[in-house]
């Protein structure tokens, strides 16, 4: 079952996940790379609307799978 898309505030005032990671990190290049919305048009379809247990994010998954490829 594909679950519902949660929305999240951050709860810091001071800063944000964002500014802690390096920029110039390959990792974090290539997932502002991907186009990730491809990838959640393409297997939604395959995702149970309303059975089963919540599915991980969609993102989650490719990009465990393309990070297992890359440091494999």
């Amino acid at each position: 079952m594909l679950a519902k898309k949660k929305t999240t505030n951050q709860s810091s005032f001071f800063f944000t996940l964002e500014d802690t990671l390096s920029h110039k990190h390959p990792l974090y290049i290539l997932a502002n790379r991907v186009d990730w919305q491809l990838f959640e048009t393409e297997f939604s379809p395959l995702y149970c609307q309303d059975n089963g247990r919540p599915a991980k994010p969609i993102r989650l998954m490719v990009g465990l799978l393309i990070l297992k490829h890359i440091r494999n």
